[in-house]
């Protein structure tokens, strides 16, 4: 009796182990999930204000330059950002089913779709001269522009496949992995960045293209942390090759998520094309150009804890609506909301009491300082308002339903406030006038994702059983 004991006890199986975003308290989750995504975003939007600081000093030429640039770098981060969305919803939504075959074919063919994308973006990088002709008349503006921007999109596979690799690790709860990866491509970012562009320690001084090869070599960097962390080690989704054919049906639902995300994101490209046609054309004020490209790169670091926080929410909230868990699903969105409330309270306080001191970082001749002190406190009254739209948003996402996202985006930044901003030009003709579009969007953005959120919670997420009580 005791022999077929023992015996029963050798074969038995392994006990499975559970994933932590199934079984973690919600609190300790998500803040252990998000501050590797703070930081390693924070470094990122560190690195893109470096950049700004550094151009500066080369003429205030060079950064209207990367000012007039940056849509067309949104666009690249747009791809390969709601492309990398799209196949991190499918994995943690096929981890949460426990379909784990599911999740690697997800992971092969979101890799290939983010390759395919980077190689389109590297060719069109042969035309962005036309690009801005349509801003300025200026020849060495134009010259400066299409210098920086070519190598940024010649060069740009290792940015594509660097955030696929992060997502694939964010997808399976390993953002501190995820991070190291976005750490380090950043950090060589900011060191070179100097080096390269002024001429130091035995560098040529290539100018503002070697804030172009700062970037794409940082890019590059973390790409190769990214792969050596998602190949070399035994995780629950395995990216492999061995065999692989492209899925139909699972990039149907990649892109179901990612197309609208995509959207979503590239509608901030058009909207920074608009508002810089504004600016340019309408007003005739290129100063505007200059103050806005300041403004994104500055107020990304008040966001990017944000987006930390709510990128991190979004696996787990994709996990436990997989896994048809309601009570940990609404406990991690209360605590997200309430997070990028506080978060974004702090931001509007710091616009408020010190745009005087950021500006002078990026202003050299004093030609920007008065406008863009008043550019930073009217638009950040929008801030609590985005922290609830934003909050929304990766909410749909992280549920399959992208299109709300989308047409969420569409108001917020195309919808409402293009027109808002062209009007209040042509009726006040001043750059100052502008920003107050900014708050106009934001409020009716708000608006319309309270009404989807109130139906999607009413139809998807009540009916769900309450779950463990974790």
């Amino acid at each position: 009796m005791e022999n077929t004991v023992n015996k029963e006890k050798s074969i038995s199986p392994a006990p499975v182990k559970q994933n932590k975003m199934g079984t973690q308290p919600i609190g300790k989750l998500l803040f252990g999930m998000a501050l590797p995504l703070v930081i390693s975003m924070l470094v990122q939007a560190l690195y893109n204000v470096v950049d700004s600081y550094f151009v500066a000093k080369l003429s205030e030429d060079a950064l209207k330059a990367v000012s007039l640039a940056y849509p067309i770098q949104m666009l690249m981060i747009s791809v390969s950002v709601g492309t990398s969305i799209g196949m991190n919803s499918y994995i943690s939504r096929k981890l949460g089913a426990g379909e784990h075959e599911a999740a690697n074919k997800g992971a092969a063919n979101g890799m290939m779709l983010l390759l395919l994308s980077s190689i389109v973006f590297a060719a069109l990088g042969f035309f962005v001269r036309p690009f801005f002709k349509l801003f300025t008349d200026n020849g060495e503006l134009v010259e400066l522009g299409t210098t920086y921007l070519r190598v940024c999109m010649w060069f740009c596979t290792g940015v594509f496949l660097q955030l696929g690799c992060e997502r694939i690790l964010q997808s399976m709860g390993k953002n501190n992995l995820s991070m190291i990866t976005q750490l380090i491509g950043a950090v060589v970012n900011i060191i070179l960045d100097p080096i390269m562009i002024f001429g130091k320690l035995g560098c040529p001084a290539f100018g503002i293209a070697g804030a172009a090869y700062a970037t794409v070599i940082g890019q590059w960097v973390g790409l190769i942390v990214a792969l050596f962390l998602v190949l070399g080690k035994n995780h629950e989704v395995t990216l492999s090759y061995k065999g692989f054919k492209p899925c139909g049906e699972t990039i149907g639902e990649i892109y179901k998520v990612g197309v609208p995300s995509i959207l979503l994101q590239a509608i901030g490209s058009v909207m920074n094309i608009g508002m810089n046609s504004i600016f340019s054309r309408v007003l005739a004020n290129e100063s505007g150009v200059a103050i806005m490209g300041v403004y994104y790169k500055v107020q990304s670091l008040i966001f990017m804890p944000l987006f930390g926080v709510t990128n991190a929410s979004m696996s787990i909230l994709a996990y436990n609506f997989g896994a048809r868990n309601r009570l940990r699903l609404t406990r991690a969105w209360r605590l997200t909301f309430t997070v990028a409330i506080v978060i974004m309270l702090a931001g509007t306080l710091i616009f408020q009491l010190f745009p005087a001191q950021i500006i002078s970082l990026f202003d050299e001749t004093g030609t920007i300082r008065s406008g863009g002190v008043a550019a930073f406190r009217i638009i950040s009254l929008s801030f609590v308002l985005a922290a609830a739209s934003i909050t929304n948003s990766i909410t749909f996402s992280a549920l399959g339903r992208g299109t709300a996202s989308m047409i969420m985006s569409l108001i917020r930044q195309l919808c409402v406030l293009l027109p808002a901003a062209l009007a209040l030009a042509l009726i006040f003709k001043t750059v100052e006038s502008v920003w107050w579009s900014f708050l106009i969007a934001e409020f009716a953005a708000f608006a319309y994702s309270f009404i989807m959120l109130r139906r999607i919670w009413k139809n998807e997420i009540a009916p769900l059983p309450d779950g463990a009580r974790v």
